[in-house]
């Protein structure tokens, strides 16, 4: 079959991870493919996604193989794969706008980005690079809080003819007006914001919904996380982490049926811990009464690297958009958004989503 020919924007953790598992995957079958959802979605194999086109602002990415700049500084996350041949892709100059928080330049270089001297890129630019790639999906995975570059790169993508899978907490599928952009050009969209494989989000919501499924009243419920990788360092800086905080904890309130009070629910990144490097630590808090008004709470600790845990989804989100285009489905895809993403268009419990993408999967469902 034809290779799914991707661009990515942002060539970070997540990032390095995919490109791993892309490679790791080349070598195994279906009988010892461990850690993935599907190991065929439409007759593609994680190891039939390309990476053609690649941007970047960090001066130790920019001008090499996208094989090697996965490996360069900041990134810290796990190598599962190192033996990375090389593309042929060039990282390219991207455009900065608000992808570096100012608050980022008073760090250590081995844990922040370091601006590359190349010229910014230009809108038309990376479209001429995005049509002459051939690439036919475009994967934002920008720092937290890039409203902006966010933007951007959604523009190009319309302007490029090209698919979109937007990995942050930058509302694009689920705001109608840019939904409605997607739409009219017939270009399929997935967002927004990532869920990992078994991350804090997917693991809360299962809990909230046991709860209301075995008639215990929750009252009140915090989910804590901690990391040190880029991202985390990126959302210290609170007005970055706006978003993210509506994307994790509508994700959670929507399992809930009646929601819980504001002052009664956080769900969100609370610090940087430079030593955890991509680990993620996730500390989830739940109170609520059981028969006879009786109080009970349950406290859970999860720790899980976090880049290759978003990966194992993105990389069937990946091949999901694939079929979409063969299929000539534009706009949001509403079916993997609601089960690859945190905030997407319309909410749906996991088990409905998940059914929602197998009939995806077999055309039962043109979404």
């Amino acid at each position: 079959m034809d290779k799914i020919k991707i661009a990515i924007a942002g060539i970070g953790n997540c990032t390095s991870a995919l490109i791993q598992g892309i490679e790791y995957y080349k070598n195994k079958n279906k009988d010892d493919g461990i850690g993935l959802m599907h190991w065929d979605i439409g007759g593609y194999k994680p190891s039939d996604i390309e990476v053609v086109a690649a941007f970047d602002v960090d001066k130790r990415k920019v001008g090499k193989d996208v094989s090697e700049a996965i490996f360069e500084l900041p990134n810290c996350t796990k190598i599962f794969c190192k033996d990375i041949p090389k593309k042929g892709i060039k990282v390219s100059m991207g455009k900065i706008l608000d992808g570096i928080s100012e608050h980022m330049r008073k760090y250590d270089e081995k844990y922040t980005f370091v601006l590359s001297d190349k010229r910014e890129a230009t809108k038309e630019g990376i479209v001429r690079i995005l049509k002459e790639s051939e690439a036919e999906i475009l994967l934002n995975y920008l720092p937290v809080g890039s409203e902006e570059g966010v933007k951007f790169y959604a523009e190009c993508a319309l302007e490029a003819g090209v698919a979109m899978i937007n990995n942050i907490p930058v509302f694009i599928a689920s705001n109608q007006e840019w939904s409605k952009k997607f739409k009219e050009r017939n270009i399929p969209i997935i967002g927004d914001d990532i869920k990992s494989q078994l991350g804090a989000t997917i693991t809360h919501r299962t809990l909230a919904n046991l709860f209301k499924k075995r008639g215990v009243k929750l009252e009140r419920t915090y989910q804590l996380n901690t990391g040190g990788n880029t991202d985390f360092l990126n959302m210290v800086n609170r007005d970055r982490l706006i978003s993210k905080k509506i994307s994790k904890t509508e994700a959670v309130q929507s399992i809930l049926g009646k929601k819980l009070d504001d002052e009664n629910i956080y769900v969100g990144p609370s610090d940087h811990v430079p030593w955890q490097k991509d680990n993620k630590v996730c500390f989830i808090r739940m109170e609520g009464k059981l028969f006879g008004n009786v109080p009970m709470n349950l406290e859970l600790r999860l720790s899980v690297e976090d880049s290759p845990n978003s990966a194992g989804v993105v990389i069937d989100a990946i091949r999901c958009c694939k079929l979409a285009l063969e299929r000539r489905y534009g706009g949001v895809l509403y079916s993997p958004s609601a089960y690859f993403m945190k905030h997407p268009p319309k909410q749906f419990t996991d088990s409905e989503a998940y059914q929602m993408v197998e009939d995806f999967i077999s055309g039962k469902r043109k979404d």
